[in-house]
């Protein structure tokens, strides 16, 4: 149980992060296009990090019981 508790504190920051990245990514897009797609790029990156995370978690806990 550990080891999803990792998983989770994981997820949570990086969640916090991508909220962060995409609120970024709306706020340039009108005064600065290059940094709002950079801000965006690093959302999506943060987003596949997230999906790979959730499909380990549902692994792990299907293997737990």
């Amino acid at each position: 149980m550990n080891r999803i508790d990792d998983i989770k504190t994981k997820q949570s920051k990086l969640n916090t992060k991508y909220k962060l990245l995409v609120e970024q990514a709306y706020n340039f897009r009108q005064t600065d296009s290059a940094l709002s797609d950079i801000s965006e790029f690093k959302a999506i990156k943060l987003l596949n990090k997230l999906n790979r995370l959730k499909y380990l978690q549902r692994e792990l806990f299907q293997s737990a019981n």
